[in-house]
C-alpha cells in the first residue's frame, strides 16, 4: 500500500510544492504556529532521503573527480553570481530581494534530484555523491558565498545557518548513510520504501509552513511580486539549461548528462525557505519561497527534453549505421 501510495505521490511531485505554498498563504493563520515543527520535519526528510547513500558508492565515484568538480563550480559560483548579476539588472538597490535571488541558488542540490535521475536512468551512484558532498559542504559554502555576494547589507547571522544546516541536512544525512551502511544495505531496501511517502507529505508540510511566513508579501499581487516571479522562473530555468550544456561541453555521457542536469537545476528549496525565514528579513524569502512554484514543473519539462534528445541522438546513430 506504500509502495503504491508513493508511486502516486512521484507523480504529483510536480504539483506537490506549488499546491502547497498556495495552501500555507491561504491558512497561514494555522500554520504560522507550527513553524518550531520545521527543523524536525526537515531533518526526517534528510535521513530518509539519504538511506539510499553508502560510504563506499561515495568513494568510488571520487575516483572519477571530474562530474564532481563541474557541478560545485554551477551550483556554487555561476548560478549564484548569475542570479546576484541578473538580480542587479532587475532589481537595482533592492537588497533583501537581490539576497533572496542568491540565496535560492546558493543552497545545496536538492534531495528530490535523485527522483528524476532515477525516472530519466541517469547515473545514480554519481548523484547520491553530488548530494552527500554538497550537503556536507553546504553549512560552510552557503553563508561564504552569501557573504562575498551580498555580505553586510543585510542583517545575517552567520553561526546560525551554519548549525542550522549541520542539524537540518548534514548530521541526518551522516545518520541515514551510516544506518545504511550498518543494516549492509537492508534499510535501502526494506526501510527507505517505507518512509519515502512520509518524506514527500513532510515536504508539503514544510513549503506549506515556510508558505504562511510569506503570506503577507504573496497575498497581494502586484507588479513587483508579478518581477520577482518571471525572474526567479528565468533563474531556475537558465539553471537547468546551463548545467545540460555544460554536461554535453565536457563530452559527459548520457548518464553523466542527465544527473548533472538534475543535480545543478534542482536546489534543496525547503532548506533554502526555512534558512531565509529564520535567519533574514521575511522579503528575502519571497524569492526562495516563490522558487518552489517552478522546481518541479522545470524537472519535468526538462526530462522529457533531455529524454528527447538522447532518443533522437541514438535514432540518427541508428540510421547512419
Amino acid at each position: 500500500m506504500l509502495y503504491k501510495f508513493n508511486k502516486r505521490l512521484e507523480k504529483l511531485m510536480p504539483l506537490i510544492t506549488p499546491v502547497s505554498v498556495i495552501i500555507g498563504v491561504l491558512f497561514a493563520n494555522f500554520f504560522i504556529n507550527l513553524t518550531q515543527l520545521i527543523p524536525w520535519v526537515f531533518a526526517f526528510i534528510t535521513f530518509a532521503g539519504s538511506l539510499g547513500s553508502s560510504f563506499s558508492s561515495f568513494k568510488e565515484t571520487l575516483k572519477h573527480p571530474l562530474p564532481l568538480f563541474i557541478i560545485l563550480i554551477i551550483l556554487h559560483i555561476l548560478m549564484p553570481v548569475w542570479a546576484w548579476s541578473v538580480g542587479h539588472f532587475a532589481f537595482n538597490g533592492d537588497v533583501e530581494t537581490i539576497t533572496g535571488l542568491v540565496l535560492g541558488m546558493a543552497i545545496p542540490t536538492g534531495i528530490s534530484s535523485m527522483i528524476w535521475v532515477t525516472i530519466y536512468r541517469g547515473n545514480i551512484p554519481l548523484t547520491l555523491s553530488i548530494i552527500l558532498l554538497d550537503t556536507f559542504l553546504s553549512p560552510f559554502l552557503v553563508p561564504f558565498t552569501l557573504t562575498i555576494l551580498v555580505g553586510g547589507r543585510v542583517d545575517m547571522d552567520v553561526y546560525s545557518m551554519m548549525s542550522g544546516l549541520f542539524l537540518m541536512v548534514v548530521l541526518p544525512s551522516i545518520l541515514g548513510m551510516l544506518v545504511n551502511q550498518m543494516t549492509e544495505g537492508k534499510a535501502k531496501q526494506k526501510l527507505s520504501p517505507k518512509l519515502a511517502p512520509f518524506s514527500k507529505l513532510g515536504l508539503g508540510v514544510v513549503v506549506m509552513i515556510n508558505g504562511s511566513a510569506v503570506a503577507p508579501y504573496l497575498r497581494e499581487i502586484d507588479s513587483k511580486l508579478l518581477m520577482i516571479t518571471v525572474t526567479v522562473f528565468f533563474i531556475a530555468f537558465t539553471g537547468y539549461l546551463f548545467s545540460f550544456g555544460i554536461g554535453k561541453l565536457f563530452k559527459g555521457d548520457r548518464d553523466t548528462v542527465v544527473a548533472l542536469t538534475f543535480t545543478g537545476g534542482m536546489r534543496n528549496i525547503s532548506a533554502g525557505a526555512v534558512l531565509a525565514v529564520s535567519y533574514f528579513p521575511a522579503a528575502v524569502a519571497v524569492p526562495v519561497v516563490i522558487g518552489m512554484l517552478f522546481q518541479q514543473v522545470l524537472a519535468s519539462i526538462y526530462g522529457f527534453l533531455v529524454d528527447r534528445h538522447y532518443n533522437r541522438q541514438l535514432l540518427a546513430e541508428t540510421h547512419s549505421a
